[in-house]
């Protein structure tokens, strides 16, 4: 396999925070071992040692949770070890860290600075929009926090991504989020839909994202990125950047702008291997990373039931005009009706925008 990527949960779903609309805690309610606890140290080295030996030109090594900072800088440390341990002189390495930045001290900025680990931190927008939704075990703000960690990465030279989480109140002032975080320095920016729990009606939670809501976002969010391309200022935004590469012939980074499900090896603290991060539940598991690898992990894909139905889209979908661009969207978002709940945000979205996105596909 040339290129392997992986996203370990080394804390599983521990957590020292508790967002509102937490899509994971929700998930480890739906299945019957909430928390694996943290990985134990046989299980990471199998992780890095089975990809590395599949892995021939590059392997992503990402980690996530719950909050995996959680599972102490020592276990990294440990990773780190095993990585060079087991690596092939031209295997190429890249580390990234989703995480919500509180727990990041002095040591942690030297340890993620040496190893050249990209660092998503989840940050809302501004301290009314992100404590809203966003606070500690005794229902405190985060923000001041991790705002101030996420300055330090930037003074350390650790490169950062924001991850904002859109709701239906911080749809409705994504302006003055792209600004805020333009202001502070956060160049690279994505803003993802919250998601409403398993098995609910969409629509019920007080930030439960609409679609037309989610639509007018995106559209103002686009005019203001673009202004700034105009006056040579290059901000990163996931989703559009994605879809000026599929513009200009080129396939999408993103699995959900690509149709299709993919293997994505979700690895949970008991080693357990999933397909996706929205899916780390009983009956998708794939297998253990103990007793399987990672060849077998992606020549199960045609027979899995969950990548049969990841590839199934309605007829109104694939007749669409925008179904190049749009792809039917993320398995996750779709309702009982098997239809994308965000269809007609993406095509407002698109017919809003897409004279410029091909005006840009051209000059860029």
């Amino acid at each position: 396999m040339k290129h392997i990527q992986l996203m370990m949960k080394p804390a599983s779903s521990n957590c020292n925070l508790r967002c509102a609309y937490c899509f994971y805690e929700d998930e480890c309610k739906n299945r019957e071992t909430a928390s694996y606890g943290v990985m134990k140290e046989d299980v990471l080295e199998t992780v890095v040692k089975k990809a590395l030996e599949a892995a021939e030109l590059s392997c992503t090594f990402g980690f996530q949770g719950g909050e995996p900072t959680l599972a102490g800088l020592e276990f990294f440390e440990k990773f780190i070890e095993f990585t060079e341990k087991y690596k092939k002189p031209k295997t190429r390495l890249y580390f990234c860290l989703q995480t919500n930045g509180t727990l990041l001290d002095d040591r942690w900025m030297e340890f993620l600075k040496e190893h050249h680990f990209l660092v998503g931190i989840s940050l809302d927008g501004t301290k009314e929009i992100h404590d809203r939704n966003r606070q500690d075990a005794r229902g405190k703000g985060t923000f001041q926090m991790i705002l101030k960690n996420a300055k330090k990465l930037q003074e350390n030279h650790v490169d950062v991504n924001i991850l904002c989480v859109l709701t239906k109140q911080s749809a409705r002032k994504v302006s003055s989020v792209y600004r805020y975080l333009k202001k502070e320095g956060f160049y690279y920016q994505q803003y993802i839909p919250c998601l409403d729990p398993l098995g609910e009606k969409e629509g019920q939670r007080p930030w439960s994202l609409t679609p037309k809501v989610y639509a007018e976002a995106l559209k103002e969010l686009f005019d203001l990125w673009f202004e700034d391309i105009q006056k040579g200022t290059m901000v990163s935004i996931r989703e559009f950047d994605n879809w000026l590469s599929m513009l200009k012939g080129m396939p999408p980074e993103a699995c959900s702008q690509t149709g299709r499900c993919s293997m994505q090896n979700i690895i949970e603290a008991d080693g357990g291997v999933y397909p996706c991060d929205f899916y780390v539940l009983d009956h998708c598991r794939v297998a253990n990373v103990q007793d399987e690898n990672f060849q077998f992990f992606q020549g199960i894909l045609p027979e899995m039931e969950f990548f049969v139905q990841g590839q199934k889209r309605g007829e109104n979908c694939r007749a669409c005009k925008w179904f190049p661009l749009c792809r039917g969207g993320c398995r996750r978002n779709y309702t009982q009706e098997q239809v994308n709940y965000f269809c007609e945000s993406y095509k407002e979205f698109f017919s809003y925008a897409i004279s410029r996105l091909e005006w840009l596909a051209s000059h860029l």
